[in-house]
């Protein structure tokens, strides 16, 4: 049975990240929604095609200002709104470990926004916007420095891979970034043919391709694992079972 799942994201490219996750879910009866705090305008559409493609109901922008996003009243009351609007029961969002190291702008502030608007959502905060408050619901991170957890993505592999491929603005940016950053011979063993690959634009597909399969069989099948692909979570907190799991 789905539920309801909410992305809380900071860039675009993390719908693509859990698209296996948002698809098996919504594959299941679910439905799966995403807010993203920083999307440039020419990736909008992008993410919204990849959306489309992963079954992902129309994403949510808030346009928040890249280099400005604060723990502030402002900030809180636009990400308690979605959390209230959408009632999910089950949220994933950036690792707390993760993001701290990262230098992408914004990742740090954005983290502990997020874990105070899941806070909040539940209680009296911001109690004149008309919407109930919701219970802090089930957290799962993405990508994270310690995974507990896995999804199987296997039924759902060329979904995302599709879905990735929609990012163009994306990929057009890791292709010259490769392009510059990887040796010719380095290029050549990730991606066998790289240097006759005609634009930025399928360069970074090819590469992100290429990445993403040995990411994802790593935490499938290379660790021993149930799954030929997987993505990797970390869930927030114990796992109350009422019984052992196999």
């Amino acid at each position: 049975m789905g539920e309801r799942v909410l992305l809380i994201g900071v860039y675009g490219m993390e719908l693509v990240e859990c698209g296996g996750a948002l698809a098996a879910n919504v594959a299941a009866g679910g439905e799966s929604f995403a807010t993203l705090m920083l999307c440039r305008e020419r990736m909008r559409a992008d993410v919204r095609k990849a959306a489309g493609v992963l079954g992902v109901q129309e994403p949510d922008f808030l346009g928040f200002r890249n280099g400005y996003v604060a723990v502030d009243e402002e900030h809180k009351r636009a990400l308690v709104r979605v959390i209230r609007t959408v009632r999910p029961s089950i949220v994933i969002t950036q690792d707390p470990e993760h993001s701290l190291a990262d230098l992408d702008p914004d990742r740090r502030p954005a983290m502990t926004l997020i874990l105070e608007a899941l806070g909040l959502a539940s209680r009296e905060f911001a109690a004149d916007d008309g919407l109930e408050p919701h219970p802090v619901p089930t957290i799962y991170y993405m990508t994270p420095s310690r995974p507990n957890c896995v999804v199987n993505i296997a039924p759902h592999w060329e979904q995302k891979c599709s879905a990735m491929d929609m990012l163009e603005s994306q990929m057009e940016f890791s292709g010259r970034h490769w392009s510059e950053a990887l040796a010719p011979g380095d290029a050549e063993a990730l991606v066998p043919g790289f240097a006759e690959i005609g634009s930025d634009l399928e360069r970074g597909r090819a590469v992100h391709r290429a990445l993403d399969r040995a990411v994802h069989i790593y935490h499938g099948i290379g660790h021993h694992g149930h799954y030929t692909f997987a993505e990797a979570y970390r869930r927030e907190g114990d796992f109350h079972l009422p019984t052992l799991v196999r």
